[in-house]
């Protein structure tokens, strides 16, 4: 995300639609979900899931290598980076149910909700050294390194999923026999009919997913614009919400969960919202360092605490379809994304930040009052 964003913007950087590039080239990635994301929890439903998560890391390694072939070769236009994007969104979506339900396949029930943060734990932790020695080499070395690195570590994840075991995983003869038409259905009535609740929580999340989450796709124009950086600097700034989500998920695979759900669900994202808005007014680098941590703090508390409530509420025959229908929603990311960066070129980014903060501030408050299965989580 780092890197991409940081190539559109130095591709860009002549054209007055830069900013709408920039923050576009971010929620792309989440596109394809709105199409792949729900047959993916099906195939997932359907096949190995390991399986299918080590194919598709694989894939990814061969697109990263060569987008790192073309950066090298001088002939990259931007609209490769969109190209690029939206296969590692393709794949990102069939996967991302996969690697979800797998956790629940690996530990009994008991241990669900410590290992759904310990996972988290990985993708925060890699938020941190990720953009921080990103930002760094695209300032020393250019962006052909960052491609070549991201194409290893899958080569990585696929040697790291080769000795996996699934001992909790469970079969089911009627999502193989069936046709994929009939297992979607299955898992929309299941969520529509079933177990409502997983419905409410799903509409909760797009504030933090869609609403609130281009923030984070505006930070090189942010840098560049407000605090008159580089860079280097956007990727600390893209590094510190890797340490405020990996706080949050440390504190919850440690101690669970401290305190009501409800509350830490709307807490979680009316903080995240005013923290937005207060980052946004940020002219010094230590106040913007600070309030973009506690926002990602409060942005990894929801997604694990809804993440895991939803795990642990589904049966593992519709486990993969039912979290590509919690994924579905953050398809939408690419209009907000559109939407947000449109509105930074028409106004400047501080506004369109304030803008996405006051939005989830009043959507999060209209929640705690027309979402009654989620107030009575328990």
């Amino acid at each position: 995300m780092l890197s991409v964003g940081w190539l559109v913007r130095s591709l860009t950087a002549d054209s007055s639609y830069s900013g709408l590039l920039v923050v576009a080239a971010g929620g792309l990635n989440t596109l394809p979900v709105l199409i792949f994301g729900p047959w993916g929890g099906v195939l997932g439903d359907r096949l190995d899931r390991k399986k299918v998560v080590t194919v598709i890391q694989a894939f990814m390694a061969a697109i990263a290598i060569s987008f790192a072939v073309l950066i090298q070769s001088g002939h990259v236009e931007w609209w490769h980076a969109y190209i690029y994007v939206l296969l590692g969104g393709i794949c990102w979506s069939i996967s991302l149910p996969q690697r979800q339900a797998l956790v629940a396949n690996t530990v009994p029930r008991e241990s669900v909700v410590n290992a759904y943060a310990s996972n988290v734990v990985t993708i925060t932790g890699t938020r941190i050294f990720g953009p921080l020695f990103g930002g760094v080499l695209i300032t020393v070395l250019g962006f052909t390194w960052n491609f070549a690195l991201e194409a290893s570590f899958y080569v990585l994840t696929v040697i790291a999923l080769l000795p996996m075991k699934t001992p909790y995983s469970t079969s089911s003869d009627s999502a193989r026999s069936g046709s994929p038409l009939a297992n979607l259905k299955e898992g929309i009535s299941y969520i529509w009919k079933g177990e409502r609740v997983i419905l409410n929580l799903i509409v909760l999340g797009l504030i933090p997913n869609v609403i609130l989450h281009p923030v984070w796709f505006m930070l090189p124009v942010f840098t560049v614009d407000v605090l008159h950086r580089n860079a280097d600097v956007g990727g600390y700034l893209l590094a510190v919400t890797g340490l405020g989500g990996l706080i949050a998920a440390l504190m919850i695979a440690s101690m669970g969960f401290t305190f009501r759900k409800p509350l830490i669900l709307f807490g979680s994202i009316l903080v995240s919202s005013v923290a937005v808005i207060l980052f946004a007014q940020a002219q010094w680098l230590a106040a913007a360092v600070l309030l973009i941590g506690v926002m990602s703090f409060a942005q990894t508390t929801f997604r694990t605490v809804s993440g895991t409530q939803i795990q642990l509420l589904v049966p593992d025959h519709l486990r993969s379809r039912v979290t590509s229908l919690e994924l579905y929603s953050q398809g939408f990311l690419i209009l907000t994304s559109l939407l947000f960066g449109w509105f930074v070129d028409l106004t400047t980014v501080v506004i369109a930040i304030m803008t996405v903060g006051g939005l989830g501030l009043v959507m999060g408050t209209v929640g705690i009052f027309t979402l009654p299965r989620v107030r009575r989580l328990v």
